[in-house]
């Protein structure tokens, strides 16, 4: 019977729900919202804006989220009711309009899914993310820049702001490196499953012999802290270098010493900041970048900690190949960890990363691989 069909694929997506509801916790959802309501009423609120702000914005997530939820409840009853009415009565009309909600069901629970995946404390932060060409010389410094560019592509398909606040061309074609902040909600946790090195396979068009060439690039994802969180950096095991910032950026560019560069001596760690006029606000933002990246460094000591202590084999991302990236003999783009694969290459470098970024999350969070 039609309608023992209809009903067959509403129970499977009912499991699905009932799995991504625990997970959301509706509950802990409106406490939250509770909380920052009553920390919103306050007469002082407003003045601090910056702050005021934030909560605001994590106000209205934490809203969708618990609407998406409710809603997604709401037309899991509605669609279960016009099965009902089929079995008492066949409509067509009915019929295709409860196929209708059953496809858009699907679609929204695979969303809240991915969305459920997002469930570690800095996943909703914007992300700092570092384009570092490896070695080859040229190929790999146009390599860094065709990462970038996809980058960019997506966080603008996203509706997410981007601010390239370090850019090192090099002197022939491509970057050296790049840095940009990517603001929109859960920025951080998308982006996450970028960090490692990304290899590129291509006939070079650099290369008058027309050979294959293989190229590297290391990505580095962090998430950008708020002010509130505190990490304590010493004056003394800093060295701040001053140069001429480079590429486009007004008339002051090339002419003042406004770009700022940070070296934290104990770690090694490098920051650096050229997209502001003046020096003073540089320095800022590159030692807001380096509180990140001690905190992330930190959060990786931890993690490695544990590993040790539960005698699991360690994995450096930075120094492992994540993602391998095939132009020619043929035209493959295949993520490593998870097994997820395309062939459809052009769409990944216009930014077409989404299914990359939820195959790694799902991997992450079962450790099973795509079949």
């Amino acid at each position: 019977m039609i309608v023992d069909t209809l009903n067959e694929k509403l129970q499977q997506i009912e499991e699905k729900f009932w799995l991504v509801y625990d997970a959301v916790k509706p509950q802990k959802l409106e406490e939250e919202l509770r909380v920052l309501d009553e920390e919103m009423g306050k007469p002082d609120f407003w003045n601090d804006p910056k702050r005021a702000g934030e909560i605001s914005a994590k106000r209205n997530m934490l809203d969708q989220k618990l609407s998406e939820i409710l809603q997604t409840q709401k037309m899991l009853k509605d669609v279960k009711e016009y099965i009902d009415l089929l079995r008492m009565e066949e409509d067509p009309e009915i019929y295709i309009e409860v196929e209708k909600d059953i496809d858009k069901l699907d679609k929204l629970l695979s969303k809240l899914q991915l969305d459920s995946l997002l469930s570690e404390e800095m996943d909703p932060k914007n992300a700092i993310l570092t384009v570092q060409a490896g070695s080859g010389g040229v190929e790999a410094c146009d390599w860094a820049q065709m990462l970038l560019r996809m980058y960019l592509r997506w966080a603008e398909s996203r509706g997410f702001q981007t601010e390239i606040i370090d850019y090192q061309p090099d002197d022939v074609a491509g970057i050296k490196s790049a840095t940009m902040i990517v603001k929109g909600p859960y920025a951080y946790g998308y982006l996450k499953g970028e960090q490692g090195v990304h290899r590129l396979v291509r006939i070079s068009p650099f290369d008058a012999n027309k050979r294959r060439h293989t190229s590297f690039a290391a990505v580095s994802v962090i998430p950008e802290l708020d002010e509130d969180i505190n990490v304590e950096i010493k004056e003394e095991d800093l060295r701040i270098d001053t140069y001429r910032a480079g590429g486009a950026g007004g008339q002051h560019v090339n002419k003042t010493d406004s770009a700022v560069r940070i070296t934290h001596i104990p770690t090694g760690i490098v920051v650096a900041c050229q997209s502001e006029r003046s020096q003073l606000q540089n320095k800022m933002k590159a030692m807001n970048m380096l509180k990140s990246k001690l905190y992330q460094l930190e959060l990786e000591k931890k993690k490695e900690k544990q590993k040790e202590l539960e005698g699991e084999k360690k994995d450096i991302s930075w120094g492992s190949q994540i993602r391998s990236y095939v132009f020619q003999p043929y035209q493959l783009v295949k993520d490593l960890r998870t097994g997820f694969e395309t062939g459809n290459i052009q769409a990944v470098m216009d930014g077409g990363i989404d299914d990359f970024i939820e195959s790694f999350l799902k991997f992450r969070a079962t450790g099973e691989k795509v079949d």
